[in-house]
């Protein structure tokens, strides 16, 4: 049963005790671990997961004191009735047969509140509060807090605790000339930075004694001006192993990074080389992270010897029985995670609770549960994009008979688009899993097939469910009838024809990807295909052998096939309403293919000479008209919901459910359209 995946599925020794497979989830903060009274939330959170046959777990971040916090109020394991209120989670996590450690972050100038302290008395660019330099004593009283967190944490029954000392949080902070300017004993030369960590690391494992796991988060690249040269990482997990350490975790740059490393642009498994450069420097296992999201890729870099472990953190989100479909050889149906942070880290970044695009049951298994439904009836899904999938494939699983009616020759929807857009090709995965589903749940899936109100009601449906989606919008703009205009679906549908300069209306989240799909040059870079991680390092700047201060180089100048205009109506920066993590990837990778952004314009005609605008500033008031002098104007205006079948219904008296684009059309949310789909599914 487990010969696809024998690296992957290999128990590993720890010599005190041992994992059942080399399968780690790595830490997310959830929201769930901010507030004592949803402790019961947290536990069937990791249950679940353990139940799913994850070798070991890590929680969100706890700081080890109230300074270290995130936010006001935010995680902390400092005090005894807290660890005690823990062994919720521990005891549903062994009963389930995992194991799990907690994470041990202090934020230092990452603290979103005015008590925030670090090496030095510097600002963060993503938080708006300067933090307080330490002093000498008080680095001391740091390192004290952080081996009382870990004590607390085995009073908790934690199989252990991860140091963070990546990403750009308290320990990274003193780790690098960026952010340490001190001259006593804590800053100054790096065998001075570097004893924070190895203390920390040292007094631990005396206060826990030899049986408890220690895993230490090494920052192998920062990706940030004056961080670490690669001998200093070297130097740095040597002494983290000789203080005790018992697996040494990968972390991939801060978070005021301007490389991006777990959006799903990002080729997966990539930083994985930058594991392998240091492997074998130490002999305690090392664990590889980000973008390893399918039992396949996990077994190539574990068999390819580049660690000894690999750490899974979304993909857990997205799929809770990751592990036991692959140990069951049933890896065609793992929902994959496809990166999108849509619903996860911009979720906690929003200081609300983190879920997953395509499972809206993660962090909500206690209240979005899937029973098997007392009647079973029959149930007719109308369309087969995202939210009539979930609402199709949600309703089978709870025992209905379902008929998924779809107007198109394929499953998908406004997926079939955005799978085309260089950088989204994770979302053939949610359709290959969506197709498998159907299979398995028998469900009577009718493409090319438009159905009416008098099929329905003939057909005597219990339940219909409406997931007719969305049409484009046309704006009302003088010659908007040209030959030179095109719709977003004549672009990533029809595949017509686009001529060398083009002006995209309209900076959503199309606008952005019809723009990013015009820019690419497919006889480099095959259509469908991920990019190459070299080239992709080209791109963004990272040096080849990660050598290096932070790991950085100059990037390499990225040619386009057209020149594209990108506009919208608004005066606010373009490109404003994107997802917040995500955002500035998409900003940023248009920049460099010098799209040119416009923000504050009306379309006042289109004629033989291209695209007229005026431009205007906040207040409204005109500054300049231009003509653009393009081949073609794509309309990438927004969307009107496709709810005509919904009405026909309404007034027959068929009970009649509205979901997704056809309920609210706006920006094309499939976040939203999933979640709805969901839990109207699981009402049914």
């Amino acid at each position: 049963m487990t010969q696809a995946y024998p690296n992957l599925l290999k128990p590993l020794d720890l010599g005190f005790t041992a994992l059942k497979n080399r399968v780690l989830m790595g830490s997310m903060h959830t929201g769930l671990e901010d507030r004592f009274w949803n402790i019961h939330k947290l536990a069937r959170y990791f249950a679940e997961r353990a139940e799913g046959g994850v070798g070991l777990m890590v929680t969100g971040g706890f700081s080890p004191n109230m300074v270290g916090q995130l936010s006001p109020f935010a995680s902390t394991m400092n005090n005894r009735g807290t660890a005690i209120l823990h062994r919720h989670v521990t005891s549903e996590v062994h009963d389930a047969g995992g194991k799990i450690c907690l994470q041990l972050l202090h934020a230092g100038r990452y603290s979103y509140h005015p008590f925030s302290v670090s090496a030095s008395a510097t600002k963060a660019p993503i938080t708006p509060f300067k933090a307080k330099a330490l002093s000498t004593k008080a680095v001391d009283k740091q390192i004290d807090d952080f081996v009382s967190a870990a004590k607390l944490a085995k009073l908790a029954r934690y199989d252990g605790v991860e140091v963070m000392g990546s990403e750009g949080y308290f320990i990274n902070q003193f780790l690098c000339e960026r952010t340490n300017k001190r001259k006593d004993k804590w800053g100054g030369p790096f065998e001075n930075r570097m004893q924070l960590p190895v203390e920390i690391v040292r007094r631990m494992r005396e206060a826990v004694g030899p049986d408890f796991i220690i895993i230490y988060r090494l920052s192998m690249l920062d990706l940030v001006e004056g961080g670490q040269t690669w001998d200093q990482v070297v130097k740095l997990g040597k002494a983290i192993e000789q203080a005790g350490a018992t697996i040494i975790n990968t972390g991939i740059g801060w978070h005021e990074a301007r490389v991006p490393t777990i959006v799903t642009s990002v080729p997966r498994g990539g930083f994985s080389e930058v594991t392998a450069k240091f492997y074998g420097e130490v002999s305690i296992p090392v664990c590889t992270t980000n973008r390893i999201n399918t039992p396949e890729k996990g077994e190539e870099i574990l068999a390819s010897g580049k660690a000894d472990m690999v750490s899974m953190a979304r993909p857990l989100l997205a799929d809770s029985e990751f592990v036991r479909k692959a140990q069951e050889n049933r890896s065609d149906e793992i929902n994959t995670c496809i990166a999108c942070n849509q619903a996860c880290l911009d979720h906690v970044f929003q200081l609300k609770r983190a879920s997953c695009l395509v499972n809206p049951r993660a962090c909500h298994e206690t209240e979005l549960v899937l029973t098997v439904a007392p009647v079973r009836r029959r149930v007719a899904v109308v369309g087969a994009g995202p939210a009539g999938l979930a609402a199709a494939t949600t309703a089978a699983k709870r025992g209905h008979l379902v008929t998924l009616f779809e107007a198109d020759g394929q499953i998908g929807g406004q997926f079939n688009y955005a799978k085309r857009i260089p950088g989204k090709e994770e979302f053939f995965e949610t359709l290959r899993y969506y197709q498998r589903q159907i299979e398995l749940l028998d469900i009577d899936l009718q493409l090319n097939t438009r159905v009416d109100a008098d099929l329905l009601k003939k057909d005597g449906f219990d339940d219909v469910i409406i997931a007719t989606g969305v049409k484009p919008r046309t704006p009302g703009i003088p010659g908007i009838d040209h030959p030179k205009v095109l719709g977003y679906l004549d672009v990533l549908k029809h595949n017509k024809p686009v001529g060398k300069s083009v002006a995209v209306i309209g900076a959503g989240g199309i606008g952005f990807d019809v723009s990013e799909f015009l820019t690419h040059d497919f006889s480099h870079h095959p259509e469908g295909q991920q990019a190459d991680f070299e080239d992709w390092k080209a791109e963004w700047g990272v040096q080849p052998d990660f050598e290096g201060p932070g790991g950085l180089a100059e990037r390499k100048p990225t040619s386009s096939p057209r020149k594209i205009y990108l506009m919208q109506r608004k005066t606010s920066k373009v490109g404003g309403g994107l997802g917040k993590t995500s955002g500035w990837v998409h900003r940023n990778s248009l920049k460099h293919r010098d799209v040119e952004m416009l923000g504050g314009c009306s379309y006042d005609r289109i004629d033989d000479q291209g695209l007229h605008i005026t431009l205007s500033d906040k207040d409204g008031k005109a500054l300049e008209t231009r003509v653009l002098d393009v081949d073609n104007v794509v309309i990438c205006a927004g969307q009107e919901p496709f709810r005509t079948l919904y009405d026909e219904l309404a007034s027959e008296g068929i009970k009649t459910h509205l979901i997704g684009g056809a309920d609210v059309a706006e920006e094309l949310d499939a976040k939203r359209a999933i979640r709805q789909g969901t839990e109207v599914a699981a009402g049914v």
